[in-house]
């Protein structure tokens, strides 16, 4: 029994031992291949810079205000009598907009004239009196103010009736009426929009480390974005006085002709500003840079080894500066060289030494003025 009990123990622990022997060689072999396991090269598309001059420029996004803009109102209240203007109407600095109800205070006129020219004939009379000796001089002095006082009380309800007219402050386009006949008006109560917008300003605002370029007079060049992609041009009329704490850039104004009044004032612009003479760069897709905090970077293609000598194509990181941007286009002004095989698109898949495969039937875009087909 007792050597019946050995012997399967013996083959127990042979059994186990050959298992795990094995194991061991399956585990051994699995390593070395391991080992020797190259990933696959990944699929990427490239271009190959070449130097190009740009024009000394930035872009910025700018907004359109109007040179002079109010909210025509009421100076004083009253009932609206008559309305001159349709919403939407050019008008002339002086037209008439609006005429308040004064017929209380033309009664009050009429009345106050009839006054002034009693006024009038009595200091008259006590004139020729007082040349004459048969009145007091403090008479003659009661005519002269009580003359003096109905000129005033003439021209006080003459300014009330002006101030019941409401004209155009200056020359410009009407908004939207905001008012009706008949409608009741207190003080200040807005009438319509009015805004003189030829010519129109642009305000946008500017890095402080890159204000030092633009100067006063400086060319602007400002894309509408109605669908249209109408181009103006301007110039530089005016630098804010502080740097905005928030943003730590500096408003900028522009001056720009604004014919037929189809820019608005609050109407979103690209605006690019020439700061000097064109420069030579390296041009390649946005999609090619590889942003981080430490520094933007692109792959540069090339011929490499690996372990065991054997050449392939792979990738090298390299830092670059940029320098602006111009549709889907950067520019690149230090890192790069002409002849240089940048990955275009795949950046984010790839790291120093890998390997790549180059397939460049599908390129991304790379376009100096884009006009995406939803525009």
């Amino acid at each position: 029994m007792a050597k019946r009990m050995i012997l399967m123990l013996v083959l127990v622990a042979l059994a186990i031992g050959g298992l795990g022997f094995f194991k061991f060689t399956q585990f051994k072999g699995a390593m070395a291949a391991a080992a020797n396991f190259a990933p696959p090269p990944e699929a990427v598309t490239t271009v190959t810079v070449k130097p190009e001059k740009w024009a000394s420029s930035f872009n910025v996004i700018g907004t359109m205000a109007a040179v002079q803009g109010v909210t025509v109102s009421a100076d004083l209240p009253g009932t609206v009598d008559k309305i001159h203007f349709e919403s939407g109407q050019w008008v002339k600095q002086g037209d008439i907009l609006v005429e308040l109800d004064t017929r209380q205070e033309k009664a009050q006129l009429a009345n106050l004239e009839a006054a002034r020219e009693l006024a009038h004939i009595n200091f008259g009379r006590i004139e020729q009196l007082v040349k004459q000796g048969v009145f007091a001089k403090s008479d003659y002095d009661t005519a002269i103010s009580t003359q003096k006082v109905s000129d005033a009380q003439v021209n006080e309800i003459k300014a009330t009736i002006d101030r019941k007219t409401i004209r155009a402050p200056f020359s410009g386009v009407l908004g939207i009426r905001q008012v009706n006949l008949g409608q009741y008006l207190a003080a200040g109560a807005a009438i319509v929009p009015l805004q003189s917008l030829d010519p129109i300003y642009v305000n946008f605002g500017v890095p402080q480390q890159d204000a030092g370029q633009i100067k006063m007079g400086s060319t602007v060049r400002i894309t509408s974005q109605d669908g249209k992609d109408r181009i103006y041009n301007g110039k530089v009329t005016a630098f804010d006085s502080v740097v905005n704490e928030s943003t730590r850039n500096i408003q900028v104004q522009a001056t720009l002709a604004n014919p037929g009044g189809r820019l608005h004032g609050g109407a979103f612009v690209q605006v690019d500003i020439s700061t000097g003479a064109d420069r030579q760069v390296m041009s390649v897709p946005a999609s090619a840079i590889n942003y981080a905090p430490y520094g933007d970077s692109v792959y540069i293609v090339g011929d490499m080894k690996d372990p065991k000598g054997n050449t392939y194509k792979g990738v090298r990181q390299q830092f670059v500066k940029v320098a602006g941007s111009r549709g889907d286009q950067v520019a690149i002004i230090s890192g790069l060289k002409p002849g240089d095989e940048v990955v275009s698109s795949g950046v984010f898949k790839l790291r120093n030494g890998a390997a790549v495969q180059i397939n460049n039937k599908v390129q991304p875009t790379n376009n100096p003025a884009p006009k995406p087909e939803d525009s």
